[in-house]
Formats: structure tokens, sequence, C-alpha cells
């Protein structure tokens, strides 16, 4: 049996995945400033580094090259020590992580801050959808191993003061299994 890569790494690496709005950014912000973990933004990247295909008028984003995206990442992975934040999942190889966190947040609370960012009513609509149906908790669990999969509400500011607090003390109690 091949050995994992969290075996290798002195540290872990944590996805933080989500609907657009849910929180994943000041999430992963303040955790990465909590820990001194590296934070990965996969928009922010794929902006910096043009790992994309071009830009889809209709979600009003840039189309993403997955394949460029993970060439990119695969040595910083490999060192440990990151916090990716990107409301995507299922493209990124399976051993990168550690933990991967779903954050979901009610559907009024989304809305509003969706309407806040200047969304199309289209593109707010397909959010909506997704958090409703949980596409992205669904699709974490379809990626990942279960036992590294939680979810976990981030509706208000006490919400993400408590992710951080439970994340902070995951990271700072993982270890690589002997």
């Amino acid at each position: 049996m091949a050995q994992r890569d969290s075996d290798m790494r002195k540290k872990p690496n944590i996805l933080i995945t989500g609907t657009p709005g849910t929180g994943k950014t000041t999430t992963a912000s303040a955790l990465a400033e909590a820990t001194q973990f590296r934070h990965i933004n996969i928009g922010d990247l794929v902006k910096e580094k043009n790992l994309h295909d071009g830009w889809d008028d209709q979600f009003d984003s840039y189309i993403i090259n997955e394949d460029l995206v993970c060439d990119e990442l695969e040595d910083i992975m490999e060192e440990g020590g990151n916090i990716v934040d990107y409301h995507g999942c299922d493209f990124f190889p399976e051993r990168w992580f550690d933990q991967v966190v779903v954050l979901q947040t009610d559907n009024s609370v989304l809305y509003d801050r969706l309407s806040k960012r200047g969304y199309s009513e289209t593109k707010i609509s397909n959010n909506m959808e997704c958090e409703i149906f949980q596409v992205l908790l669904e699709e974490a669990k379809e990626s990942y191993p279960e036992g590294i999969v939680v979810a976990l509400r981030s509706d208000a500011i006490d919400d993400i003061t408590n992710n951080i607090a439970t994340l902070t003390h995951w990271l700072t109690t993982w270890q690589t299994v002997p």
C-alpha cells in the first residue's frame, strides 16, 4: 500500500470549502493568522498566475484550469501547513488534505451576503440552490474519506470565532499516523 502524503508531512493541510458567501476566505484568513499556516485562496491564485481558460460571462467568473491549479500547488501541498480556500473541492487530489471543512450558512444570511457583493439574480439563485441542496457537502463526502469531512455553521461572527477555535485545536493536536 502506498504511503499517504500526510504520513510524511510535518504539518497538516486543510481545505475550507462551501458555497460562495459562506465565509471561506474570512475563516481561512483568520485561521492562518492564528496558526501561522499559509492561506491559499484559489480564486486569487488563478487570477495572479493566469491559471484559467478565460472568462465566463454567465457566472461572472474565471473558468479555472484545474490541471494548472493542481500543478501549481503540488510542491506546496507536499510541504504541509496550508489552508486552501475554494468553493469547489472534487478536483484536488485526496492525498493533499487531512481535514475538509464545508462551511454552511442559513439561506437568508447567504442571500444578504451575496446581494451585498452585487451578484446578479442568476448568480444568487444558482448559489442559493447549491446551499439548499448541500451540493458542496455532498461533493466533499464523495471526494474525501468520511472521517476528514466536517460541516460547520457560518452564519455570524460567533460561528466564525468558534470555528477558528475548533480548527486551531484540531491543528495543534494533529499528528501523522505512525
